[in-house]
């Protein structure tokens, strides 16, 4: 793409360069015709054609900094001790002095 870019103002170059050095023709008219033929449709067909690449590098900074953030707050939560809940060894509740512990009656 880069290489019709270059051959397009090339040529566009030679036509300024042919309407400055002609009898008739001005630097001015050299000038704007370099702008009008050259410059501003150059940069419009290269910003055009590179829509799809800066989509992709938008959306990859954007999934970048989204495992950043995710990684960052996983840091921040501690690990969980154990796959299991309640896999301490200890009793759930406080026991009663005999060993038993208390079962609640229901009424």
């Amino acid at each position: 793409m880069y290489l019709v870019v270059i051959g397009w103002l090339y040529v566009v170059l030679m036509m300024a360069v042919a309407e400055a050095s002609n009898t008739t023709g001005t630097v001015l008219g050299a000038i704007v015709t370099f702008f009008l033929y050259g410059l501003m449709p150059v940069a419009l067909v290269v910003y055009l054609m590179r829509t799809p690449q800066r989509r992709k590098e938008i959306k990859a900074r954007e999934a970048a900094e989204a495992a950043a953030l995710q990684a960052s707050t996983a840091a921040m939560e501690p690990a969980p001790l154990s796959g299991q809940p309640d896999a301490g060894g200890h009793a759930p509740g406080a026991a009663e002095p005999g060993g038993i512990a208390a079962v609640r009656e229901e009424r």
